[in-house]
């Protein structure tokens, strides 16, 4: 049974990562975690142009969005979760892990594989992390990143419903754990058992290639500690930890062209831990 929903998709999503962003926006100005370095304008101006890039390129280059994909497979009856009959609640909550899951794997992967990191470096470069961080992507790396997704969506029979609640939860909790939100830090260790926080993200922005290689969640915390890359702190503590890559620091390079122009410049450092 297909999904209508009163509202697109599209707006539902637009609406969602407007009030998010803005929430914690707001938020973070009351209770910030550390000391801006760099402009807040200038590297708003930057990650704000860069998520407008993205939205633009993969409307152009991607027709159907992964709501419409999902539905596609599930008026066909393609995908694994149709082969097993999942259906209902059990389908939506298998469609978020097994998602999550991939998200977590790729993740790894954009670190490990030099080609891939040439990619997924221009994320690392910002010198502060706040709510705008969590929509710093190169382009490139959205639409290879969309492209894995709707391949999964095919192949596992992800409910559309299931797309849609990802696809929100996704972008709220990449804003949410890029803040530079302040919390206390016994509802920080409570909410890193169901949730990556600010401060468990913050870590894999270190400087330090071993912290970097390290805490790959962006929704569930879980996989990280499941698999081992799961650090609790990082080594110089969160008030004096660096964050950026020790390569990128002059701001003369971290423009909106010279970010995008990063994957075909100097050769990928090795991130292995």
């Amino acid at each position: 049974m297909l999904v209508q929903l009163p509202v697109h998709p599209e707006l539902l999503r637009l609406a969602a990562f407007l009030s998010i962003f803005i929430v914690l926006a707001i938020l973070e100005q009351a209770w910030p975690r550390r000391p801006l370095t760099v402009s807040k304008p200038q590297r708003w101006l930057i990650n704000l142009a860069i998520v407008t890039t993205n939205t633009l390129l993969v409307r152009l280059v991607f027709p159907l969005a992964p709501f419409a994909v999902a539905a596609l497979a599930q008026a066909n009856g393609w995908g694994l979760f149709h082969l097993l009959h999942l259906s209902g609640v059990l389908a939506i909550m298998a469609g978020l892990l097994m998602l999550d899951l991939l998200i977590y794997t790729q993740h790894r992967l954009f670190h490990r594989i030099p080609l891939f990191w040439r990619i997924h470096r221009m994320h690392h470069t910002d010198l502060d992390l706040d709510v705008s961080s969590g929509t710093r992507f190169h382009p490139f790396e959205i639409m290879l990143s969309l492209a894995i997704k709707l391949a999964a969506v095919v192949l596992l029979g992800v409910s559309p419903l299931a797309v849609l609640l990802f696809e929100i939860i996704l972008n709220a909790t990449s804003m949410f754990n890029h803040a530079n939100l302040r919390l206390p830090l016994t509802m920080d260790a409570w909410l890193r058992l169901f949730v990556v926080t600010p401060d468990m993200h913050r870590v894999h922005h270190s400087v330090n290639p071993r912290e970097t290689n390290s805490n790959f969640g962006f929704n569930l915390p879980w996989w990280d500690r499941l698999f081992g890359t799961y650090r609790a702190q990082p080594g110089a503590g969160h008030d004096r930890m660096l964050i950026g890559l020790q390569e990128w620091r002059d701001l003369r390079h971290l423009g909106l062209w010279p970010l995008l122009r990063l994957p075909f410049i100097h050769p990928p450092l090795r991130r292995t831990p």
